[in-house]
């Protein structure tokens, strides 16, 4: 991203003029400071603004720490060490990101002197997708006993002509008239959003030793595809029979269909105003052991925090800078409560059957503390009621027809689900919502059926229905246990940036609410 940085209202440190103020940011990191780049001065004004952007790589996943000292530079080799210092601001690029302009007072030794305002814009520009089904027709037999089993790559021409990957088709077995899978193809990762860069479009015949047999192959553009209606065709030309008497192609590629569409991004959906919805869902379940003896998964007294508690902080600290009201539903699941001491399967940590809202990180966890204390660890291990109730809330927000609100549940157990088929079930209806789930596994159980929900490879199935897209995460906490928060972190939210661009673009089909650098969506 790049950051476009004014301020106004700075101390004056200069006797017969104004400050000739520059701002330098750093990059915060376990207390480390390292310098990612600076302004240039401007002279003889307390109100800048900046016209060098800072080009800092944004990591969704990341808490990552910025600070903006500003100084009064009247070295003409610009050495802030021997300038005066103006105030300092330090905040989260998180915070920066998710507002369209962020503002904050700047610190001069203690008390506000002054402001800073920071806009970040993406770079890279708009994005395109192209969906496109295509088909081969008449291609050249390869196959000694058979056919061919064809397959389509699209390569990109690089800066030095060599060709890079940038796609590749399903293989279809035994046949030279294939019809392919439809497929789609962003534009950044197709030509870099360049309407002219050379795409190789090449078939082969797939072959199980990986030495697969070239077909032939055939040039276009980004701005020819964008134009091509269905029936248009390219011959494939093989480079060591285009010289033969008579040859004059290996068959063609056809298109059947062809869209090209405007493609959001995530920071696009973020800064239009899309907020990320935080919900907590806990085990208290009898297997994480009493919580007052220190071997409990729920034991509170230890030098360091338990794994319920390392869990949240660790994923919170990224996502709250993306939620303004800073209000989280927490709720647990397998305990009995009093009065009546009945097995309940979703209840707010808080108490409140009303509203299980805390207020911040910190109230998530003085609520859980509370709770552990007051319930009476139970069974079975049924997440499928707090995964519905979630569920609820994401289709109650799309009422509004905006990207406005997605939701991300965190769910921590110690063990295998017990209702394994109904979360499931809840998983693959919520595959159609704007939401996201991240389970977080603690203990040593053995998690392996858990990894089936976590489908990278291959949608999540029940019968006959398939999910729509992955929205688990599934990561066992013993994994990071030598590791810091932050990796853990960053391990299960890596993947949220994409589910939330699939459900919006692809599943939903909406464009964000507004656009800070790009006037209103397409």
């Amino acid at each position: 991203v790049e950051l476009t940085i004014a301020c106004e209202g700075l101390r004056d440190a200069d006797v017969f003029s104004k400050s000739d103020p520059i701002c330098v940011v750093y990059s915060l990191d376990g207390g480390r400071m390292r310098e990612l780049g600076r302004t240039e001065r401007i002279d003889d004004t307390l109100n800048p603004k900046f016209q060098k952007q800072i080009i800092v790589d944004y990591h969704f996943e990341e808490v990552q720490k910025l600070a903006f000292h500003l100084f009064d530079i009247d070295d003409k080799n610009n050495d802030v060490s021997k300038a005066d210092f103006l105030g300092k601001c330090e905040c989260t690029l998180g915070q920066v990101v998710s507002s369209s302009n962020y503002k904050k007072p700047l610190d001069y030794n203690g008390s506000n002197y002054g402001s800073i305002s920071i806009q970040a814009q993406e770079q890279g520009g708009m994005q395109k997708s192209i969906s496109m089904t295509l088909k081969g027709v008449k291609l050249d037999k390869k196959d000694f006993f058979g056919k061919s089993d064809p397959f389509l790559e699209f390569h990109r021409q690089l800066l030095d002509g060599n060709f890079a990957l940038a796609h590749r088709t399903e293989y279809i077995k035994n046949t030279l008239n294939p019809h392919w899978k439809p497929m789609k193809i962003n534009t950044r990762r197709l030509c870099d959003n360049n309407p002219d860069t050379v795409i190789k479009m090449m078939c082969f015949d797939w072959n199980s030793n990986g030495s697969h047999d070239l077909i032939g192959s055939c040039l276009t553009t980004l701005a020819e595809l964008e134009e091509a209606r269905p029936g248009k065709a390219w011959a494939l030309v093989h480079p060591k029979k285009k010289s033969k008497r008579g040859y004059r192609h290996s068959g063609q590629v056809v298109l059947e269909e062809m869209e090209v569409k405007r493609e959001y991004t995530f920071l696009e959906y973020i800064q239009g105003g899309c907020e990320l919805n935080f919900v907590v869902g806990i085990d208290f379940t009898g297997s994480n052991g009493h919580p007052q003896d220190p071997t409990s998964l729920h034991f509170i007294g230890g030098r360091t925090p338990n794994q319920y508690t390392q869990a949240i902080t660790a994923v919170g600290n990224v996502i709250q800078d993306y939620d303004s009201d800073q209000l989280y539903p927490a709720y647990g699941f397998g305990a009995k409560l009093p009065p009546t001491w009945s097995v309940s399967h979703q209840f707010s940590l808080n108490g409140d059957p009303n509203n299980p809202d805390c207020h911040g990180i910190a109230g998530i966890l003085g609520a859980y503390h509370q709770c552990i204390n007051s319930v009476q660890l139970y069974g079975p291990t049924n997440a499928s009621p707090i995964v519905g109730s979630v569920a609820k809330m994401a289709r109650e927000a799309l009422h509004q027809q905006q990207a406005k609100e997605y939701y991300i549940l965190l769910l921590i157990t110690d063990g295998i689900l017990t209702d394994m088929e109904q979360t499931i079930h809840m998983i693959i209806e919520a595959s159609e919502l704007p939401m996201s789930i991240i389970i977080v596994g603690v203990g040593d159980a053995d998690f392996e059926d858990m990894e089936r929900l976590d489908s990278d490879d291959k949608l999540l199935s029940l019968g006959s229905r398939v999910a729509k897209r992955d929205i688990v995460q599934f990561v066992p906490f013993r994994d990071f246990k030598n590791a810091s928060p932050e990796a853990l972190a960053a391990s299960v939210l890596k993947e949220v940036p994409g589910q939330l661009m699939a459900i919006y673009n692809d599943c939903l089909h909406l464009a964000p609410m507004y656009l800070p650098f790009g006037g209103p969506p397409m």
